[in-house]
């Protein structure tokens, strides 16, 4: 063993950087090389770049400060050369570090408890108006009123412990703040960054639809799809049959969308005849809320068989369908309470992760930088799940956060002790290799913690 390596196990075995560990647990250097991240002649590795994102991330840094606060820092172009480089395959990074995270996983994980893939999407307010991939008429659940921003449509993997993202895309429809063909920048049609720009005009089920299809043939393996009433429609939920792939989701009471092979060809009419002649049982979510249920199953022309779980609360009427016909009532509403965690995952990603607050105005760049939130939430909550003691995100982001300060601090402050000691001639004379031993500990360091951060 020489000396860099030497140097490089007793600093692991000391001073531990749980993403660096994670990282190259991940062996995210190949993933890298796989998703087309090659280093050219001259520049920086992608690999530093990328883990320099994933240190501001945590540390909630934006760029400038990041450069600010860390001597190590690259320069500038540097980092906006990482988000607009057109050769780069984002998404191929996201699935290939997912899925290497999910098997990872299996040694943890309860071999009965049940995986999904949940489908959703997000409204994220952008004011400017050049920013490409925006649109106006977006309505936000948040401020409860149409707004100008973009549209995020993503697939998230969950086993009922830990939250993961898979992928995701943008949907900006027919009401474009910037035409694609007015995007700034002229991309070769054979990049990668075109072909990702050209889903962009797709409707979103054709984008979801595409998403699961590519996660499945990735090789990661979900028991169910949870999707709501938006994606839930007839051809899509064919799709997923065709796929093999189960499906439970609440349907719209819509009669243009849903019409059975029943005498009953509505869902108000299935539930008027049906609520009759079953004894409902109640259940509760959360404290407050108390609703009944009942089932039946039903057939519709391209759908196949479906069971439905008509949920009646003081207010509404919630029918929940699953093309599982083994599973009583009760799971089918428990396995869709988990559609949630995904909702649970954009606040974290809002929260801690910088998704939304992103301040580029270029498309290509958008999806880098939301790519990175993502890659940087897997890999906080995989540390947090494989930990003894598993925390919140919101806990364990601070706990890292701070962490990431001490072990730069710490081994910055060790080396500049170890200069002092370098200046004392004696030790010189006795020990020639003091100075090399020094410079190597440099290296090591900055290669463990990506760079050096002074507060």
């Amino acid at each position: 063993m020489n000396l860099q390596e030497q140097i490089l196990s007793a600093i692991n075995t000391t001073l531990k950087n749980p993403i660096y560990q994670t990282l190259q647990l991940l062996n995210i250097k190949s993933i890298l090389h796989r998703a087309n991240f090659v280093k050219k002649r001259e520049g920086v590795a992608p690999y530093l770049v990328v883990l320099h994102f994933v240190y501001m991330l945590v540390m909630n840094k934006k760029i400038s400060s990041f450069m600010h606060q860390s001597n190590e820092s690259f320069k500038k172009d540097t980092y906006y050369r990482l988000l607009q480089n057109s050769s780069y395959n984002w998404r191929k990074l996201l699935s290939l570090s997912t899925l290497k995270i999910i098997k990872l996983l299996h040694k943890v994980q309860d071999a009965s408890s049940i995986k999904v893939f949940i489908m959703d999407d997000t409204v994220e307010g952008k004011t400017g108006k050049y920013i490409e991939g925006s649109r106006d008429g977006l309505w936000s659940n948040k401020e409860k009123r149409t707004i100008r921003g973009i549209n995020v449509v993503s697939l998230n993997y969950s086993d009922g412990y830990s939250n993961f993202m898979i992928d995701f895309a943008m949907s900006m429809g027919n009401y474009a703040r910037v035409k694609v063909e007015e995007f700034s920048t002229e991309l070769d049609i054979r990049c990668n960054a075109y072909k990702r720009r050209m889903e962009i005009m797709e409707g979103k089920s054709k984008i979801a639809l595409a998403m699961v299809k590519r996660a499945v043939h990735s090789g990661i393996y979900a028991d169910y799809l949870l999707v709501d009433s938006w994606y839930s429609k007839p051809a899509f939920i064919q799709e997923m049959n065709d796929l093999g792939l189960k499906v439970i989701s609440r349907i719209a009471n819509n009669t243009k969308i849903w019409n059975f092979n029943d005498k009953e060809k509505t869902l108000n009419a299935m539930y008027e005849k049906h609520k009759k002649l079953k004894n409902a049982k109640v259940g509760t979510y959360g404290k407050k809320i108390r609703f009944s249920y009942f089932s039946t199953v039903v057939e519709h022309k391209n759908a196949g068989k479906l069971k439905i779980v008509f949920i009646k609360t003081t207010d509404n009427l919630i029918p929940i369908v699953s093309t599982d016909l083994e599973l009583n009532d009760e799971e089918i509403i428990e396995i869709y309470k988990r559609r949630w965690d995904i909702e649970q995952g954009y606040k974290e990603l809002r929260e801690y992760f910088g998704f939304g607050q992103e301040e580029n105005r270029i498309y290509e760049a958008l999806i880098a930088r939301m790519t990175l939130s993502f890659f940087a939430y897997n890999i906080v909550s995989y540390i947090n799940r494989i930990s003894h003691e598993p925390k919140t995100i919101g806990g364990l982001f601070k706990d890292l956060e701070c962490e990431l300060y001490t072990l730069s601090i710490a081994m910055q402050a060790f080396i500049e002790i170890m200069d002092k000691i370098a200046q004392i001639d004696e030790i010189v004379k006795n020990n020639k290799d003091f100075t090399s031993i020094i410079a190597t500990l440099r290296s090591a360091t900055q290669e463990l913690l990506g760079f050096r951060c002074e507060r």
